[in-house]
């Protein structure tokens, strides 16, 4: 028999969980959060429950927000419950069940004037996002915000209710500084190099369409800290709804798993004031930099190194990819012979131990992540994950034999077919497009790299034109798997 989730329920709930070790009716609002999704959930929204749980700082609780028809759908799942969320951790040998409670609203996506209402709220000092690395309205050749984006464009002209995080969060900004009360943080908890940066030229971007003196008071009054976010969560699908009523006896609209590892480093830029994470792990340094260019190069890098030729030897989970001694092999010599070497030292940190961490925690059999979650977006996130490897190590005069194929594995990826002739969903938002260059490039594999968009400077390196040519082609004649063996053996 399970047990419904929600406030009412908690005490029954906490006979094979634990549940918030504080009163959820003494929270109140300091932070509004845009993209309520997994990783949020399982991670900000965790530190959060982590502090509150020691007495401290209630009055950051979280607000959810979202822009999107799908965060309508996460908002009234969560709503039916409280607000609450079980969060499963699973190691190889054990798993347990939390529910957090950092969460105490979520706005109606849609609703603008009620969402800049509380952007507006002096107690909100802090508004975060997890909008993913393609809600940042980044163009991908030049990793630069694109102000030409219609959405942007429709923002600008309509600054009374707009339709995008950025629209929003300029918007509420607009009204502090209209009723003289001091501008919140904006923090971004997204995988990209430099988000704090990242997000600051969006905002920055969008208020210079709108009025530059109005771009000047926001890069002058406005503080983005640049921070560095880890940990595994997969989609959630009913498999885990299925385990989470199996095992703990809990009924969860939404529940998240996760690995136990997580990490989350930030940069101390908070002048309208932040809670105490440091006092549960949150470490705050004076420069992120180091920190984020080890995990997107080496964790986020590595993901998609695997996930491409896993994918098209049809392997579903990426446990199982890390079990096969090809993958396996394969991710760790693109990473010790060509990433690892161009990513600058780490405080206190040995890169070599940290590839091994990553190997463990991608290997975690009872996480169920699968390769079609790391397959996806692979327009936005090769520019970030993998393409800037490869321009450093071509830029120095360097082999990227093994960059150059995970490229072309993803490239083979996008022409729809694994290499047992099973079809691939579309799994980009460009993947229309990616389909029709994948097919020109079986023949000619410069048509891949045509898209200088997302390849910028490398597309023109003659280094890697002849390495990726070469690796697709040999793709095309013998396959992932013979591919595979031929680069281990140097033979490539």
């Amino acid at each position: 028999m399970t047990t419904k989730l929600s406030a009412q329920t908690l005490d029954a709930i906490s006979a094979t969980a634990s549940v918030p070790g504080y009163r959820r009716s003494d929270l109140t609002a300091g932070i509004v959060h845009f993209g309520v999704g997994n990783f949020h959930r399982a991670h900000q929204a965790v530190y959060l429950d982590d502090l509150f749980a020691t007495g401290s700082d209630h009055d950051w609780a979280l607000v959810g927000a979202g822009v999107r028809e799908a965060d309508e759908a996460m908002r009234q799942k969560l709503m039916e419950q409280d607000w609450l969320t079980t969060i499963v951790e699973q190691e190889a040998d054990a798993s347990s069940a939390r529910v957090t409670g950092a969460m105490i609203d979520y706005l109606r996506p849609g609703d603008s004037a009620a969402v800049i209402d509380r952007l507006a709220d002096p107690a909100i000092r802090i508004v975060s996002l997890t909008i993913t690395e393609g809600g940042y309205y980044i163009d991908p050749a030049s990793q630069t915000f694109d102000p030409t984006h219609p959405d942007i464009a429709y923002d600008a002209a309509q600054m009374d209710a707009p339709k995008t995080a950025f629209g929003l969060i300029l918007a509420g900004l607009l009204r502090r500084r209209h009723f003289n009360i001091r501008p919140f943080t904006v923090m971004s908890c997204d995988n990209i190099p430099g988000n704090g940066h990242v997000t600051e030229n969006a905002v920055v971007g969008l208020a210079h369409l709108v009025d530059p003196a109005l771009a000047d008071w926001v890069r002058a009054n406005v503080a983005f800290p640049n921070g560095m976010v880890d940990r595994i969560t997969p989609a959630t699908s009913d498999r885990e709804k299925t385990l989470l009523a199996d095992n703990f006896s809990i009924e969860d609209n939404w529940p998240v798993f996760c690995e136990s590892f997580k990490q989350w480093v930030l940069e101390d830029n908070f002048p309208a004031g932040r809670p105490a994470l440091e006092k549960v792990g949150v470490q705050f340094v004076r420069d992120v930099a180091p920190y984020e260019h080890m995990k997107i190069r080496i964790l986020n890098g590595g993901h998609a190194t695997i996930a491409y030729p896993a994918a098209l030897l049809d392997i579903h989970f990426v446990h199982d990819a890390m079990n096969n001694r090809l993958v396996w092999d394969f991710l760790a010599k693109v990473e010790n012979d060509e990433i690892i070497p161009v990513v600058p030292p780490v405080p206190d940190t040995n890169l070599d131990d940290y590839f091994a961490l990553c190997q463990r925690r991608f290997a975690n059999p009872k996480i169920g992540d699968t390769t079609r979650r790391l397959a996806l977006d692979g327009s936005n996130r090769q520019p970030k994950f993998i393409i800037p490897s490869a321009l450093d190590r071509v830029t120095a005069g360097q082999s990227v034999t093994g960059l150059a194929l995970v490229s072309a594995l993803w490239c083979r990826y996008c022409y729809g077919t694994t290499d047992s002739g099973a079809v691939i969903e579309p799994n980009d938002p460009g993947w229309d497009r990616l389909t029709a260059q994948a097919k020109l490039a079986k023949d000619n594999p410069k048509a891949w790299l045509a898209m200088t968009d997302i390849y910028g400077d490398l597309a023109r390196h003659p280094t890697f034109i002849t390495a990726f040519s070469h690796a697709l082609t040999t793709l095309w004649s013998i396959g992932t798997r013979a591919t595979l063996q031929r680069y281990l053996a140097d033979q490539l």
